[in-house]
């Protein structure tokens, strides 16, 4: 009798899995998710689960490649990198990568009564993937500028290049405004935030290096001042002597 009661057990324990992993459907079969994939995944994420409903994390071994996939670089490098494919439209596959990213911001920025957040990893690795998604979509844009253009050196296409790279910068920014909410990661948090800092504003400086870093320079010394955590200072430590580095190579020129 106890031997059919664990059995009993067992299946109607699989049974409310399997029911529990059907009731949000996502393409995890797909190598790579396309754009309509894209639709479908952040729509469910964002209105598909009840507000006591626990959202896909890294940490839980049944939901982790949900997460994975979601914030997979790779769906749009596979794009946006391929050189046979038109400049056009990759520039408007970016574009629409980009406006999915804004809708995948609201998905893990939640706070508990502690105002600690809930998915700080997962906030964070949606962050990574925008701050490198920009990196190809401004490039792309300015790209397609230089091509449209009769003069691709005249001074008001350098300037909308100009102002396109200023408005990268300027986005690039709002991510360490997340140092003031420092209090509100775990120790792993904190840690996945400065190797955001590690990777992704070196990257920027390296694809422009001759742009205006001076507004990016005081927006981490401010927060120096703020930031706790030894990593995360060491992280702007490292950016604040890299934008000085470029600037120095410049003045010798």
């Amino acid at each position: 009798m106890i031997k059919i009661r664990i059995i009993l057990f067992a299946i109607i324990s699989i049974t409310l899995t399997n029911c529990n992993t059907e009731k949000h459907k996502f393409p995890l079969d797909k190598r790579y998710w396309d754009l309509n994939d894209y639709d479908d995944a952040v729509l469910e994420l964002n209105y598909g689960y009840e507000a006591d409903e626990k959202l896909p994390t890294f940490d839980d071994p049944q939901t982790r490649i949900i997460v994975e996939k979601l914030t997979d670089q790779q769906n749009f490098n596979i794009v946006l990198d391929d050189n046979e494919l038109g400049l056009k439209h990759r520039n408007n596959v970016a574009e629409k990568f980009f406006n999915e990213w804004k809708n995948m911001n609201n998905i893990y920025d939640a706070l508990d009564r502690k105002d600690q957040y809930l998915y700080d990893k997962e906030m964070l690795a949606v962050w990574h993937f925008g701050l490198e998604l920009q990196l190809k979509y401004f490039k792309l844009g300015n790209d397609q500028i230089k091509e449209n253009a009769d003069d691709p050196n005249s001074s008001r296409v350098k300037n909308n290049i100009n102002s396109n790279i200023k408005t990268l910068i300027n986005n690039y920014l709002i991510y360490l405004d997340e140092i003031n909410n420092e209090k509100a990661f775990t120790e792993s948090g904190k840690d996945k935030l400065a190797d955001g800092i590690d990777k992704y504003f070196p990257a920027l400086i390296e694809l422009y290096p001759n742009a205006n870093y001076n507004g990016m320079k005081n927006k981490t010394e401010l927060m120096l001042k703020k930031a706790e955590s030894d990593k995360i200072k060491a992280s702007l430590n490292n950016l604040i002597k890299l934008i000085d580095s470029k600037s120095k190579k410049e003045s010798q020129f």
